[in-house]
C-alpha cells in the first residue's frame, strides 16, 4: 500500500516538474513549484509513517512553512520587481526620472 502511495506521489512530482519546466507563464511555473514542494512534504510524511519516526513530521512541517514563504516571496518579486522596498518598481522608475 505504501509503495503505491509513494509511486503516485513521485509521478505527480514528475508532472509538477514538467509543468515547472514547460511553463508557459511564470504563474504556471510558480504553481508547479508550490505543488512540487507540497508533494515533497507528503513524501516525507509517508516516509515518517512507514519508518515510525515521528520526528520527520516536524521536518515536513518546517519544509511546508519554508515552501509557503518562498512562494509568497517569489510572487512578490514577480509582481513588484523587488523584495525589499515598500514601493513598486514603477514608482521607483518615476522617482528616478524626476
Amino acid at each position: 500500500m505504501f509503495i503505491a502511495i509513494t509511486v503516485a506521489i513521485l509521478i505527480t512530482m514528475g508532472l509538477a516538474l514538467a509543468r515547472a519546466l514547460l511553463g508557459p507563464t511564470v504563474y504556471d511555473r510558480i504553481a508547479a513549484a508550490n505543488m512540487f514542494g507540497t508533494k515533497t512534504v507528503l513524501l516525507i510524511a509517508v516516509f515518517a509513517f512507514m519508518s515510525s519516526r515521528t520526528d520527520l513530521l516536524d521536518i515536513a512541517l518546517v519544509y511546508a512553512l519554508i515552501n509557503f514563504i518562498g512562494v509568497i516571496a517569489v510572487l512578490k518579486l514577480v509582481e513588484r520587481g523587488d523584495l525589499y522596498s515598500g514601493i513598486s518598481a514603477e514608482q521607483t522608475k518615476t522617482k528616478a526620472k524626476r
